[in-house]
């Protein structure tokens, strides 16, 4: 993700945010969500932070790694979130 991106999606954040990023992963990050009377969250391409994670471990370790430490991680109301594309699921 360019630095411009990124830089858009934190000001669709705002400056009092409390929504959560995953060290490491700027360049899996899909977008924002925006949810009624709730603050917006960082939203990640789940296939995109797999393809990282298969980068050092093997598949069945990063798909184990993700489903336990990332999105089994809840942290509050920040916590971010992840996206499968339905072009990536036919």
């Amino acid at each position: 993700m360019s630095k411009n991106k990124l830089m858009t999606i934190y000001e669709m954040l705002g400056d009092d945010t409390n929504a959560l990023t995953m060290d490491g992963y700027d360049d899996c990050i899909a977008g924002v969500l925006e949810r009624f009377g709730m603050e917006p969250i960082i939203v990640y391409d789940k296939q995109r932070v797999i393809k990282k994670l298969m980068k050092v471990m093997t598949d069945e370790e990063a798909y184990e790694f993700f489903e336990y430490n990332q999105l089994g991680a809840w942290v509050g109301d920040g916590t971010p979130a992840f996206i499968s594309f339905a072009t990536e699921l036919e």
